[in-house]
């Protein structure tokens, strides 16, 4: 019985020319790819922005914006309470020191004052009668005393008298011994007088000393209050001038109020707040600089906060002149660099970053009909330039505005529009 024999589909020879196919097909594919070239786009050249590169100076900087303040400010508060009687200046005028501001009232510290006065002339009218009682007291003991030298002395001069007619044998030793007694008790009254009059002179000065210390601590304390009493009259404390004055007639001011402001006429300050992500790029004496009415001022700062809140906040100080137009609480614009002004190849910012990440840029062709992509290398930018590594040279003209559709292309054909 015959076997019926199936004839294959894919043959050997079959599967040969079919993989030749295949390498044909993909060979002209290749061809045709590689005739066709990059993807290409017509572009008005006025739809887009072309910049030239050049080589110039570069530094890194942050713009920020400040505001102008007075170098120093002087918090005026009042040092006693009491009712505003006098206003004597006005707001935002300019002042010497000791100039008076506000006078306020008091009757209180004027009661207490008089208390005090009275306090004094009282204590001092007692050290005045204790010191003539002392002194009069002194002196009667003084004529004690000099009746009592007087006495002695004459005791004297009869012992020795007595001493004489006794040897002699002229008069009694009963008359003797009476004027030898009598010398003798002359003597220890002499001693005893002597020393309490020592005594007292001690205690009378040690009594007056306290009474004088006791006048003195109240003499200071009468002259504390004046000065006291002189707070109630608001005086400026340096020369400046005066904002932020508040107060009304009539109104009721308490101890340690604010009641304004003294802005020192000595310069001018620049206060600004930079992200705290700049916050380990910033130190004492960097460099700063500002254009105002076309001019340019250098700054430099002169204090970092240490609490970082809503972000750093820094002091800067004009290096050089003021701007003489400037005013206290003027916002200004100001570049605060983050490194030396060094020479590099730079392109101007614009969107092209957004898609390319900085890894290529169309440049224009020499004879400025085509842009083709390039691969470049930026490093360090700021608000104006990147700085180029390496793909561009100076002279050369590159489009820097926003590649929004062109990302995908490999060329585009700079042809101006009919219309």
């Amino acid at each position: 019985m015959d076997v019926p024999i199936h004839k294959k589909t894919w043959t050997p020879a079959r599967l040969l020319l079919l993989g030749v196919a295949l390498l044909v097909a993909v060979w002209a594919g290749a061809s045709l790819m590689t005739k066709a070239g990059p993807a290409k786009l017509n572009v008005d050249p006025q739809r887009l922005t072309i910049s030239a590169v050049t080589r110039g100076p570069f530094q890194e900087f942050v713009p920020v914006d400040g505001v102008v303040m007075p170098i120093k400010t002087i918090y005026l508060d009042a040092p006693e309470g009491g009712t505003v009687q006098r206003i004597l200046v006005e707001d935002g005028a300019t002042l010497v020191p000791g100039q008076p501001i506000i006078q306020l009232a008091n009757s209180d510290l004027q009661l207490e004052m008089v208390n005090r006065e009275t306090a004094v002339f009282d204590l001092m009218n007692n050290l005045h009668n204790t010191r003539n009682l002392l002194q009069q007291n002194r002196i009667q003991q003084l004529n004690q005393l000099a009746d009592i030298d007087f006495q002695l002395r004459e005791a004297k001069r009869l012992h020795d008298l007595n001493t004489s007619l006794y040897e002699q044998k002229v008069i009694s030793r009963q008359e003797f011994l009476q004027t030898q007694n009598n010398y003798r008790y002359q003597q220890r009254r002499q001693q005893l007088t002597r020393q309490s009059l020592r005594q007292d002179s001690l205690s009378m000065g040690q009594q007056i000393g306290q009474m004088q210390q006791s006048v003195g601590r109240m003499q200071s304390n009468l002259a504390l209050m004046r000065r006291k009493l002189e707070d109630l009259t608001i005086k400026a404390p340096a020369a400046g001038r005066l904002t932020s004055l508040n107060a009304e007639m009539g109104e009721l001011k308490t101890r340690g109020q604010r009641i304004g402001q003294l802005d020192m006429l000595s310069g001018l300050k620049v206060r600004a707040t930079l992200d705290q992500y700049y916050i380990s790029r910033i130190f004492p004496g960097q460099k700063a600089e500002m254009t105002l009415g076309g001019n340019r001022y250098e700054l430099r700062v002169t204090k970092i906060f240490p609490q970082v809140t809503r972000g750093l906040q820094v002091d800067l100080e004009f290096s050089g002149p003021t701007p003489p137009d400037i005013r206290r609480g003027q916002s200004v614009p100001v570049r605060l660099a983050l490194s030396d002004q060094t020479q590099a190849v730079r392109v101007p910012r614009g969107g092209f970053n957004q898609k390319t990440g900085g890894n290529w840029i169309f440049k224009v062709s020499d004879d400025g009909t085509k842009a083709y992509r390039a691969d470049i290398r930026l490093g360090r930018q700021n608000p104006d330039y990147f700085e180029v590594l390496e793909g561009l040279k100076p002279g050369d003209r590159v489009v820097t505005s926003s590649y929004e559709g062109y990302d995908q292309m490999g060329e585009l054909l700079l042809k101006a529009s009919n219309n």
